[in-house]
């Protein structure tokens, strides 16, 4: 049977996911290659191919059960020295993306992750104290708000990366 590794999250929309991503890889960080900007809200999974349409129509129900709702990314935040990471922090919607990742967690009988939730976008990784340093220094006053009315399901293909396959709409379509 084939293996398909997908990723669950709410794409940081444009011109603000551009930005963010040119500004990952204008640290040194190989990942804004491969990686769009994004919130996660369940890490990769492996699946079996035959699974998928299991998998899709279980997001669907999920979907439903958040209404949509606004999201506001703002200053800079890191998980050093547990985790070699610079982030833009979520400042709105926290609640809303914590019990969203949970509804999807359940729908798809996903494992709890190894670390608490907690909502953000990555935006250096793996890089060395200076890179880190420059990335928490230079993104410490970004801020955006957009509406969440979907999030996206991809696909990892090990030559591009993470490739967005589906949305998935939020609730009825009334924003919170």
């Amino acid at each position: 049977m084939s293996r398909r590794t997908i990723g669950i999250a709410i794409p940081v929309p444009e011109p603000y996911g551009s930005r963010l991503r040119t500004m990952r890889a204008s640290f040194g960080d190989p990942m804004a290659e491969t990686v769009p900007s994004h919130v996660t809200l369940i890490p990769p999974l492996d699946y079996d191919v035959e699974q998928l349409d299991e998998v899709y129509a279980a997001l669907e129900r999920a979907s439903v059960s958040i209404p949509p709702f606004a999201m506001r990314l703002r200053g800079t935040g890191t998980f050093r020295p547990v985790s070699p990471v610079v982030f833009v922090a979520v400042s709105q919607g926290i609640s809303y993306t914590e019990m969203l990742a949970k509804a999807l967690r359940r729908a798809l009988d996903a494992p709890e992750p190894d670390f608490p939730f907690h909502p953000h976008v990555t935006i250096a990784h793996n890089l060395d104290d200076a890179g880190l340093d420059r990335a928490y220094d230079e993104l410490s006053s970004f801020e955006c708000q957009f509406s969440v009315d979907e999030f996206a399901l991809y696909h990892h293909d090990d030559t591009v990366g993470w490739v967005p396959q589906h949305t998935f709409a939020l609730g009825a379509g009334t924003s919170v």
